[in-house]
């Protein structure tokens, strides 16, 4: 679809692949790319998991630096919304996203992966935010997505020193959720993926929204998002459908209706 993003669907599950050699910097191209194959794969309704892709070698190293370096505070000020608008719609894909992580996975390219429900890497990955050792800051969520993810204290020790955590270590502390054998990455994020597929999509849906938009509020609110959510998914007929089957004790055909 895009010069350096494109979105390969089958099986029902769409791979959003970056693909900008060597090390798929995040410049402004590509930053509208990952945006616009969010919006596609969220849209159609063949699609029931998604999984984010930068190739063997890595995920993504970062940012364009050449291209940052020469912006202006009123440059920055404009283009620091678009970026972060085009990674906060990986997060509002509605159907489970799972970041098949190789190689290095830094700054924006960290920030992409935890805009993913899930997180797969291979043994050899590196994650960090090095932003801090450019003289600035993440700016496209981690400073937000990533203590709500490892907790505050873990947070601020990757973003205030920079330094690079390797696999083992973002498996122990919540950053990744699986670490496989490097040339396994993209298989086993397939393999995760399709244990989605055939299912209540309308529900999965809501269970995403529900989670993440109460991670956002008080717990009161949180319960209230909740009980709406659970109430709704009545009027479905997956609803109906998951059900009988568990009378009928047999195994649902859900049609996400």
């Amino acid at each position: 679809m895009g010069e350096f993003v494109s979105v390969e669907v089958a099986d029902q599950i769409a791979t959003i692949r970056l693909d900008r050699p060597k090390m798929n910097a995040l410049n402004g191209q590509v930053q509208q790319e990952i945006g616009e194959a969010a919006g596609i794969v969220d849209a159609d309704p063949q699609v029931q998991a998604v999984i984010v892709y930068g190739g063997e070698k890595v995920f993504a190293a970062g940012a364009d630096i050449k291209e940052m370096a020469d912006m202006s505070y009123a440059d920055m000020s404009t283009h620091s919304r678009t970026l972060q608008d085009c990674f906060t719609a990986v997060t509002r894909i509605g159907k489970p996203v799972i970041a098949a992580i190789t190689g290095y996975a830094l700054g924006g390219g960290c920030e992409l992966a935890l805009c993913a429900d899930f997180r797969v890497a291979g043994e050899s990955a590196k994650l960090g935010q090095p932003e801090i050792l450019l003289g600035i800051i993440p700016g496209a969520g981690g400073t937000q997505r990533l203590p709500r993810l490892v907790g505050p204290a873990r947070a601020k020790d990757l973003i205030l020193t920079g330094r690079h955590v390797p696999a083992a270590e973002a498996l122990a502390m919540g950053l990744v959720d699986r670490v496989v054998p490097d040339e396994q990455v993209y298989t086993a994020a397939l393999e995760w993926a399709a244990t989605f597929v055939g299912g209540p999509t309308v529900a999965l849906r809501a269970a995403k929204q529900a989670v993440d938009q109460g991670l956002e509020v008080d717990l009161d609110t949180g319960l209230e998002i909740e009980r709406l959510q659970f109430a709704g998914l009545f009027a479905t007929d997956d609803a109906k459908i998951g059900m009988r089957a568990f009378a009928e004790k047999s195994k649902p055909k859900f049609t996400g209706r």
